[in-house]
């Protein structure tokens, strides 16, 4: 390297939402370029889009038609685009019909109408719709492969060296790409393809070739709506690079019970998977995880199965007003119900979402319910589609909460469907599980990578104040069949003037001699105040010694066993 910087292109903004990301930075100036691809998939729309964002008074545009598209029909149905503006008709932009020449099957007269206009008006923008239909000319056998080829090669360079960015449109099939001239002439390709599977329609752009510009790579997906094309880039940035804080940093689930079983709440900047049937309560744990949120902290909330009102009225039940925080502006919900949904547009939603909002929690409410609302062609790269949008997410410092839905027999234990369980730091299962000729509802921390946890089954309720878990649950087996049996338990000792809670506790004592509350806490399950209350309890009966180790409070068990029972 000499150390000279390299010339770079100029380039001109597309005035298509996430066109120019796909692109490397916008369209080339001076480039001689074709969009292609099957009739329906957009094309005219793309070139129309691309003339009204950059056609000036200054910087003048002609737009060739051709049979497939006269001009007066053009423009009626151009009227109904939000980009199209009347003004610019006739002034920055010119339609010229190039059917009379075309007509004429001589690709030297069609060439010389186009060379006369150019000079004419010097534009800085040159469109030809349909360059298929222009091309079909050469289907006479004097013109021939050479004779296209050498029209083509004299056509780029009228318009490179007249210093014009140009645009051929046409209907091509992937077939048709081998032995074209046309693919080899032009400086960038823009493919554009419609895919229909059962009752759902998907749009993809690739740019298929571009030189000297990186460009993104792969299909994108894009819609065409009023406002015309709106490209989703199949991959998302990052939100940011925000360093991770130490697992110390916590953040309150909402649900003193669980904190604890997480010891001390989700680390900042983790995700979390809470996976378990249909109605256990995962939407619960995801509404207290919001609604904990500080003053002054913002959050965004993505749901696809819900309606807004009944989400709302079902946390408000819980004594939540989410409603309130959506009113505060503390809170964004986003409710995605299409069946033809994307992933990249749904990630872009997100992340527009978390972007304005500076969203510090993510709440997405269910990834089975997302399953569902994509379009067919997007479900079957479910896996790794997801595996892109957590990738995007993390590293901005945003803490997430997920939820899935798994179905299964009593006797599998499933963490996730399509196996994507994987993808987060944090997994929290809860099941259904017969107890005492009664459906309770169980839960355990499955897994936590930054963190110790509770290794813990725990029962656990939905009350009209939310989650509350109960005590682990020690004297049974076989839980996570569904159909736990109470252990044979070893006789105990007896220990007169103790309740059961007491003789938990110092159970606890006798096993590990030497122990801190919140070891204890972790092991029995017990609330801060019933354990505080035992501990006291204990002393106080000389079945305990309570120790200041520099400030750490520790207990010792002194009791002795006065009987059996």
């Amino acid at each position: 390297m000499d150390g000279r910087r390299r010339p770079s292109l100029r380039t001109l903004p597309s005035g298509v939402p996430g066109l120019d990301d796909v692109l490397g930075g916008g369209i080339p100036e001076y480039s001689f370029n074709l969009i292609a691809g099957e009739p329906g998939s957009g094309k005219t729309t793309l070139s129309q889009q691309i003339l009204f964002a950059n056609a000036t008074a200054e910087r003048r545009a002609l737009y060739f038609t051709v049979l497939g598209e006269p001009a007066l029909k053009m423009v009626r149905y151009l009227q109904q685009m939000e980009f199209f503006d009347a003004e610019k008709v006739g002034t920055a932009i010119e339609l010229v019909d190039l059917s009379p020449d075309v007509l004429k099957q001589d690709l030297g007269v069609v060439l010389e109408k186009i060379v006369s206009e150019v000079k004419r008006v010097a534009p800085a923008f040159v469109i030809v719709d349909s360059f298929r239909t222009v091309i079909r000319a050469h289907a006479r056998p004097d013109v021939g492969e050479v004779g296209l080829q050498s029209f083509l090669q004299r056509l780029a360079l009228y318009l490179t060296s007249w210093e014009v960015t140009s645009f051929l449109v046409g209907e091509y099939l992937e077939p048709e790409i081998q032995n074209n001239p046309i693919f080899t002439v032009a400086d960038g390709i823009l493919w554009l393809t419609q895919h229909t599977q059962r009752s759902s329609v998907v749009r993809k752009l690739q740019v298929m070739k571009l030189r000297g510009q990186a460009s993104m790579p792969g299909l994108h997906t894009f819609r065409i709506d009023a406002a015309g094309l709106h490209v989703f880039p199949r991959l998302a940035e990052r939100l940011g690079s925000v360093t991770k804080p130490g697992p110390e940093s916590r953040l309150s689930m909402g649900c003193a019970g669980l904190d604890r079983l997480l010891h001390g709440g989700l680390p900042v900047g983790d995700s979390l998977l809470v996976a378990g049937p249909a109605g256990v309560g995962k939407t619960t744990i995801a509404t207290q995880f919001l609604a904990s949120a500080p003053e002054g902290e913002r959050s965004v909330l993505v749901i696809f199965e819900e309606q807004p009102h009944d989400y709302l009225q079902r946390a408000k039940s819980l004594g939540h007003d989410l409603d309130g925080a959506i009113r505060r502006g503390a809170l964004e919900l986003i409710a995605l119900r299409p069946l033809d949904l994307s992933v990249d547009e749904t990630l872009q939603a997100i992340q527009n979402a978390v972007i304005d909002l500076d969203a510090r929690r993510l709440v997405i409410d269910s990834l089975t319910g997302f399953e569902l609302a994509l379009a067919p062609p997007f479900r079957e790269d479910y896996r790794e589609s997801l595996y892109r949008m957590m990738g995007a997410l993390s590293g901005a410092g945003v803490t997430i909460v997920l939820t899935v839905e798994v179905t299964e027999a009593w006797d599998e234990l499933r963490f996730s469907p399509h196996a994507v369980s994987f993808l987060t730091e944090n997994l929290i299962l809860m099941r259904y599980a017969e107890i005492g000729a009664a459906l309770k509802k169980v839960l355990a921390v499955v897994k936590m990578r930054r963190s110790s946890h509770s290794p813990c089954l725990h029962a656990f309720d939905i009350t009209t104040s939310g989650l509350v878990v109960g005590p682990a649950l020690t004297e049974y087996g076989g839980i996570l069949t569904g159909d736990p049996r109470r252990r044979e338990l070893p006789v105990r000792p007896v220990y007169p003037g103790l309740t059961e809670q007491e003789e938990l506790v110092l159970g606890n004592l006798l096993t590990s001699t030497d122990a801190t509350p919140e070891s204890i806490a972790e092991s029995t399950g017990l609330e801060r105040t019933q354990l505080s209350r035992a501990l006291g309890r204990l002393v106080a009966l000389n079945y305990a010694l309570e120790i200041d180790e520099g400030g750490v409070r520790r207990y010792r068990p002194v009791a002795q066993v006065l009987g059996q029972r």
